[in-house]
């Protein structure tokens, strides 16, 4: 089903709506600040809007030696070490939003599979699939696919127990699952079912764990969507453009996962420089931060974000996020990490500052 009239969603869904008042009237609601630990190397494109959408593999063996993989939506993509140094460049086009997954098989052997949404042709979107070398910190090529008229814009893999499917979100709403075939020499898909957003989308993270897929749909709020190859289509409103925790454009979308089916939803509420923050089990609201200047600048209208749970050495204890920077001057275009503890501790949600239930 197209969803077509947001006045049709029953308020109650539409998180952050507050009865009796518009919330033209209303302040933005309580931001707190966090600093960045360290930034990335510039993107080499500059004077431009170019860096876009980053992606964590965590070296479990050496947290220290994890990798990040992001994009410049003009010409490639950019492999970096956690001190931002650039490690590797490959010239990949216009490039997108990007995702990983570990432990893939690709070509018969396991390996880390990193996918990007390619809008190099603006009449019909792909898939542009790489191999990660975690030893030499470099991507390998292995193909596109064809996947769906239009321009390609989001870009968010799932991991189901029947496959590894990738969703591409088209920049008019539309939004293509794809199952990846990766056994043989070149990479395959096939379309397996389309969802539908009445306007311009981009930002999409699926939750392995509970098989939900959250779409954002910029000018109008965050969806969430049955990944299921043989779900449902129809979209549940998640939180609404209102303004007060969240502000049109709507962008990069991340997960952080506790437990079985729980940990927090966060999203980049880029028309007022901060992130909001919901609980995934019963998607409460759960308040809003900032990343203001530190060691290094502070990040200002961020595209995507990726987040990764677990020990990243002693500056990441409890997991890294990573945040597209709009406003790197006079330098262009980055990427800054955030310790995910500092970001629980400024919420009030740290676990050693959790107050027990009486």
């Amino acid at each position: 089903m197209r969803l077509e009239i947001m006045a049709i969603v029953p308020l109650a869904l539409l998180g952050g709506c507050v009865e009796g008042r518009s919330s033209m009237s209303l302040s933005p609601a309580p931001t707190v600040a966090v600093t960045a630990v360290a930034e990335t190397e510039a993107v080499a494109t500059r004077n431009a809007d170019a860096a876009d959408d980053p992606a964590i593999w965590r070296n479990a063996g050496d947290p220290q030696a994890s990798l990040i993989v992001a994009t410049d939506k003009k010409a490639g993509l950019y492999v970096y070490g956690l001190d931002g140094a650039k490690r590797s460049f490959i010239d990949a086009g216009r490039v997108n939003n990007v995702d990983l997954r570990d432990d893939v098989r690709i070509g018969g052997r396991a390996g880390i599979l990193v996918v990007a949404s390619d809008r190099s042709d603006p009449a019909h979107g792909n898939l542009a699939l790489f191999r990660l070398d975690p030893v030499a910190a470099r991507l390998e090529a292995l193909g596109k696919i064809p996947a769906l008229a239009g321009e390609a814009y989001g870009l968010c893999l799932y991991r189901a127990a029947d496959a590894l499917y990738a969703f591409l979100v088209m920049k008019d709403g539309t939004i293509g699952q794809i199952a990846l075939d990766l056994e043989g020499a070149t990479p395959q898909g096939r379309l397996v079912r389309t969802l539908h957003l009445a306007s311009q989308a981009e930002g999409c993270v699926a939750d392995d764990r509970s098989g939900r897929l959250y779409v954002a749909e910029e000018d109008v709020g965050i969806w969430r969507f049955d990944a299921g190859a043989a779900g449902p289509v129809e979209a549940t409103a998640v939180a609404k453009v209102d303004r007060v925790r969240l502000f049109d454009d709507v962008e990069g979308l991340a997960i952080v996962p506790e437990g079985a089916d729980g940990g927090y939803l966060v999203a980049s509420s880029q028309g007022d420089n901060a992130y909001a923050v919901w609980q995934l089990v019963d998607e409460e609201y759960v308040g809003r931060f900032r990343i203001e200047a530190g060691a290094v600048d502070g990040t200002q209208e961020t595209d995507g974000i990726e987040i990764a749970v677990g020990d990243f050495g002693p500056a990441y204890p409890r997991g890294l996020l990573v945040a597209q920077d709009g406003d790197n001057a006079p330098a262009a275009q980055n990427f800054k990490l955030v310790s995910w503890a500092d970001v629980e501790r400024a919420l009030g949600r740290h676990p050693s500052e959790r107050v027990a239930p009486e």
